[in-house]
């Protein structure tokens, strides 16, 4: 343990020191690699026992669930991992705390791989969110989980999906379910709510990921976009939270505008921590009582699900 804690200090040093010592297009895929080791190594603290399941036949489309420490029909969180739509896991990608965290307060949790970029396309990640939403639901009994109340959370792309399941109601129609078998999204820190703005905002750094991941059709950007599809009907509420990070500030503000514009209920919360660092730690320290978005989510969960 305290060799991994080690490591995971000097990664987080080789982090912030990446922008000097690196060129954008040097800096990015060595990134992505770094932050998944950081995440793997977290992954080594987990305590609490899961079980996986396939909600499909792809070998990606498998999910981790923890059952509720107590009751049957708990409310249930469902996590939806970064990456930048081509990397990351399941089991790596929930941060170290969050799981104990969200059981202790009474919820079941999940968390589920989807196909990723680019052998698969965004449109059929965020169709692999909705099935697994379908697969946990028509499994509620034998999980002894409460299908009416359901949240899903996502961070960073992971954040984008979930919003974009939350906004554009074709994902959930395909699995067979609609905005009513949702009760809300949490958005840790995302961007790209507005693809093509994001892409003309991100300078180099990211721009080839965002390429990737939503082409150069404006049209289908736009259907990726969440504050594009923000119009009515939604999921009834979002929990959008970004660090002091100007493209997700941004983005983050613009949907939540976008979705109050519509009538639907969505708050807009600043949480600390700036620039890369915090945006991997929204997502790791989730759950620890030092983290302000912690208390925050606690009460908005509280109050859409009804955990204790």
């Amino acid at each position: 343990m305290l060799r991994s804690t080690r490591a995971c200090l000097l990664a987080a040093s080789l982090l912030l020191a990446l922008p000097m010592l690196l060129s954008p297009a040097q800096a990015g895929p060595f990134l992505e690699r770094l932050q998944a080791r950081m995440a793997a190594r977290e992954a080594e603290s987990r305590v609490a026992p899961s079980a996986e399941y396939a909600y499909g036949t792809d070998p990606l489309q498998r999910l981790d669930f923890w059952q509720a420490r107590e009751g049957a029909r708990a409310p249930l969180v469902v996590f939806v991992h970064g990456g930048g739509w081509k990397r990351g896991d399941k089991r790596n990608a929930t941060g170290a705390a969050k799981i104990e965290h969200l059981l202790a307060q009474g919820y079941a949790f999940a968390s589920i791989d989807y196909r990723l970029v680019p052998a698969a396309t965004v449109e059929q990640q965020a169709a692999d969110v909705a099935a697994a939403v379908a697969w946990l639901r028509k499994n509620a009994g034998r999980l002894g989980i409460d299908p009416s109340r359901l949240v899903l959370m996502g961070h960073s792309a992971g954040a984008h999906l979930v919003a974009l399941v939350g906004t554009d109601p074709r994902y959930l129609a395909a699995a067979g379910l609609s905005f009513r078998d949702v009760n809300g999204v949490v958005a840790l820190d995302g961007a790209c709510y507005d693809v093509a703005r994001q892409i003309a905002d991100s300078g180099r750094f990211m721009t080839d990921t965002y390429l990737q991941a939503f082409g150069a059709d404006p049209v289908r950007q736009r259907a990726l976009s969440p504050t594009l599809q923000a119009a009515k009907p939604n999921a009834p509420a979002f929990l959008i939270l970004h660090v002091d990070r100007a493209d997700g500030k941004a983005q983050s503000e613009a949907l939540g505008a976008a979705l109050m514009q519509a009538g639907t209920r969505a708050e807009v919360e600043a949480v600390g921590g700036a620039g890369l660092r915090g945006h991997l730690e929204i997502n790791r320290e989730l759950g620890n009582a030092s983290h302000p978005a912690t208390a925050i989510v606690d009460a908005w969960l509280r109050t859409l699900i009804g955990a204790k």
